[in-house]
């Protein structure tokens, strides 16, 4: 399985400076300690990994620091939270063509072949960088109308690309919906979603389905397929659990873990080394884990609504 994107694919490509994931509280249910996930525990990437019957493939991060890696066994993740198709963080996060050159570059020495990707899985996490980022460099939710098309246009770009490079299953990720995220709706006391957000996620998730269908269209394959993170998100939210009923969340818009005030967030500390965060008693009761990431609870309950739809594609 090979993996590109962001925080919601991520297992722990952020550098430590860059990134809370590596900071306490993050990891408290798995591994145990923090370790690079955005979330109290396991993220999408360990879920889908699971469900193909293998382990989370390696980050692409412990390249540098292993020496050579001559075998992958699993695939590797090259996906770093933050990142988009195009660069959202200056250049400090590598977008998601530049993870695609990472890929090339182990293929031109050898680490892995066409054939490793014929025979893998990828998965593509498209989660909203790139419309964060307009919006915080002075962005309008109008001018997001006519950059959406743009970022679906560079996302099939890497598409078609990856499918060059030999792969034959891509599974991409439908947006979430985006004004449910705690950062939106906490101006509502996180008791509703943000429609107008919506509305453009949307936009953005009908673009893409055209999209992908062309993709499927010009090559008459299949290779393409879309995991529906805006239908499960809104069901497990609507629900306030999963299908199952073995997970419930009370209050599901509200994050486990949040800063004590707007300009701390989950795992800040002052300059004295004190805990500028809450945490709930228990993240299993809560569906997101701070102001942008599903806990591992939440990952789950999604999982379960996605199952059905990755039995129908890989036929288990």
């Amino acid at each position: 399985m090979f993996v590109f994107g962001d925080s919601y694919a991520d297992t722990g490509n952020v550098r430590k400076a860059l990134g809370n994931s590596w900071k306490e509280p993050y990891g408290t249910t798995f591994p145990g300690k923090p370790a690079g996930r955005f979330s109290d525990g396991r993220v999408l990437t360990d879920y889908i990994a699971n469900f193909l019957g293998l382990k989370s493939p390696i980050a692409y991060i412990w390249t540098k620091f292993g020496g050579k890696i001559t075998k992958l066994q699993y695939g590797m993740n090259f996906a770093y939270g933050g990142s988009g198709v195009f660069d959202t963080l200056g250049n400090v996060l590598p977008n998601m063509t530049t993870q695609i050159d990472f890929l090339e570059k182990l293929t031109n020495v050898s680490v892995c072949t066409a054939l490793d990707l014929h025979s893998s899985v990828v998965l593509v996490s498209l989660a909203g960088n790139d419309y964060a980022a307009f919006l915080a460099n002075g962005g309008t939710n109008q001018g997001l109308q006519s950059f959406i098309p743009i970022v679906i246009n560079q996302l099939s770009l890497n598409l078609k690309r990856l499918q060059k490079m030999g792969a034959t299953k891509v599974i991409v990720t439908a947006l979430e919906p985006l004004g449910c995220l705690p950062r939106i709706t906490q101006s509502s006391s996180f008791q509703q979603c943000n429609a107008t957000q919506n509305l453009a996620v949307n936009f953005h998730n009908f673009l893409l389905r055209q999209a992908v269908a062309k993709l499927n269209n010009e090559t008459n394959s299949s290779t393409f397929f879309i995991l529906d993170l805006y239908n499960s998100f809104t069901t497990v939210l609507e629900q306030k659990g999963d299908s199952q009923g073995n997970l419930k969340f009370e209050t599901p818009l509200k994050p486990c873990c949040m800063g004590v005030s707007g300009k701390y967030s989950c795992g800040s500390v002052d300059e004295k080394g004190v805990k500028m965060y809450t945490v709930c008693s228990d993240p299993k009761s809560a569906f997101f884990w701070d102001s942008s990431h599903p806990t591992e609870a939440g990952w789950k309950a999604v999982y379960t609504i996605l199952k059905s739809s990755l039995g129908r594609l890989f036929q288990f």
